[in-house]
């Protein structure tokens, strides 16, 4: 059964911590980019998201956003949790980064 709550901890060396995970699959926390980030000004930043029931679904998926602190951006993660045959669980997510564009001539630029 993949529970979210906990530390995880992503190949790029990114960071992401579930402090609460509610009943109705609510969760929030903290993510830290890792080394691999090309802004050394990011910090700590609020995560909040949902999961797939895991009594229903034993590999469920789930999403978040962090709000970057110090940032006018947000990143949206979209994801499923697999439990391994040795028990171990995977997180494996797609993201999409977009930040504050100008005006509307500038939005193209704006989501990564």
């Amino acid at each position: 059964q993949c529970l979210l709550s906990g530390s995880w901890r992503s190949d790029t060396g990114c960071r992401m911590v579930i402090s609460v995970l509610g009943k109705d699959g609510s969760f929030s926390g903290s993510y830290l980019p890792g080394p691999a980030t090309s802004n050394s000004k990011i910090l700590t930043s609020p995560l909040e998201g949902s999961q797939q029931d895991a009594g229903l679904v034993p590999q469920p998926t789930f999403s978040f956003t962090v709000h970057w602190r110090l940032q006018a951006q947000m990143t949206a993660f979209l994801g499923q949790c697999y439990v391994g045959t040795n028990g171990e669980e995977t997180l494996h997510a797609l993201w999409l980064l977009r930040e504050a564009a100008d005006s509307p001539a500038e939005d193209w630029k704006a989501t990564r």
